[in-house]
């Protein structure tokens, strides 16, 4: 490294000339005007700070959800304890000067107490092709708190009611179980997204349905949709005023009324003013869809009817019973033993009967005896 007729400001010495080897270029002038002169090695190293360091950090975490408060909001970082959430707020904090080359480093924490922990870091790089190190240690205090999102479930706080009714009978269980599953996906899939506005607040049993509290309406309405979209039936909303904002604005809750259909797949209905015979419902969704128990022909309401035809129910497949096929008279029909009294009877012989078959399931009912396709038919 050659000298140059640049001196260092502090102390006088000759600064060694950094610039390319290339012939053509010149050294710098220290005398021209503009021209910026360093110092030299020693008095660079003098003022020369490897690492910018905090001398303490103070990280607030949500004592029920592990969120970190950044900035004016609350991050879910994902940590598995506290001494990640060190780890990751010392690690934004240092700064390495802009000079050093090859920065490599290291860190080490240290647990203090369940609200402390020191976190020990080590440094190396080079600069003016001279190795440096540097070893800084950075306390991490936790303040454990409530965030928003959890103060407002510890509150009981929600935005919008889906109630899940429906008409002329009580919701299944399968209903009731697949409306929890679909609520809690729905809010899953939006914190996923980010969104930490999302939670259940609670769901509740009752006599005649299920009732779920939800955070915004934008959630409890897609909750709404999803039942439908699955079980048919409609929804309907209705707004109620329950305070104003700090700004003034009117702040309204939500709810989401859920009906479904009369019947549901399985069940066994008869249709007033039809002479067709007994349904077995195949499904709700839209207009109601089933099977003829006389001919095995398929069935689907009107547009009028929609998934709520005037009928009246005889059971569902649950309720049928195997009896014995005793023979078959002709393309329409085909006897069968009575489950009750054991006598031979002649009832409707459907196109999914089975000739070969020596017993087949049945429904008994106020309308008849019919004979009831297997359950994959």
């Amino acid at each position: 490294m050659s000298e140059s007729r640049a001196f260092c400001p502090r102390c006088g010495d000759p600064v060694p000339d950094r610039s390319a080897s290339d012939a053509d270029e010149q050294a710098p002038d220290p005398l021209r005007p503009g021209t910026e002169v360093e110092l030299c090695d020693s008095c660079y190293f003098d003022d020369f700070d490897f690492v910018d360091a905090p001398d303490r950090i103070d990280v607030q975490v949500c004592a029920r959800c592990g969120a970190v408060h950044r900035g004016k909001r609350w991050v879910d970082v994902g940590a598995k304890d506290y001494t990640d959430i060190a780890i990751e707020e010392v690690s934004e904090a240092l700064a390495v000067h802009v000079d050093v080359e090859d920065v490599a480093w290291q860190v080490e924490p240290e647990q203090i107490d369940e609200n402390t922990i020191r976190m020990h870091a080590y440094f190396t790089g080079v600069v003016r092709e001279t190795p440096v190190e540097e070893q800084v240690m950075v306390p991490v205090k936790i303040a454990r708190q409530t965030c928003a999102r959890c103060g407002r479930i510890a509150g009981d706080y929600y935005a919008s009611i889906v109630q899940i009714r429906a008409e002329d009978r009580t919701p299944t269980n399968e209903e009731i179980e697949r409306a929890k599953e679909i609520a809690n996906t729905v809010v899953a899939d939006m914190e996923a997204t980010g969104d930490r506005n999302a939670f259940v607040t609670e769901m509740s049993e009752t006599d005649d349905g299920l009732n779920i509290k939800i955070s915004t309406n934008k959630i409890g309405k897609k909750i709404s949709n999803k039942m439908i979209e699955e079980f048919g039936g409609s929804v309907n909303d209705a707004e109620t005023l329950v305070t104003e904002d700090e700004d003034g604005n009117e702040v309204y809750r939500v709810t989401f009324a859920v009906r479904l259909p009369p019947y549901i797949p399985g069940d066994i209905i008869d249709l007033e003013d039809d002479e067709g015979g007994p349904v077995l419902v195949r499904s709700a969704r839209g207009n109601l869809k089933g099977t003829r128990l006389t001919t095995g022909e398929r069935y689907e309401a009107g547009y009028e009817e929609g998934n709520a035809p005037d009928a009246r129910r005889l059971g569902d497949r649950d309720d049928a019973v195997e009896t014995t096929v005793v023979t078959v008279e002709d393309e329409n029909a085909v006897q069968v033993l009575d489950p009750e009294t054991y006598q031979a009877k002649t009832v409707a012989r459907p196109d999914y009967f089975d000739p070969d078959a020596e017993t087949v399931p049945v429904l008994k009912s106020r309308a008849g005896i019919h004979i009831l396709p297997e359950d994959d038919e």
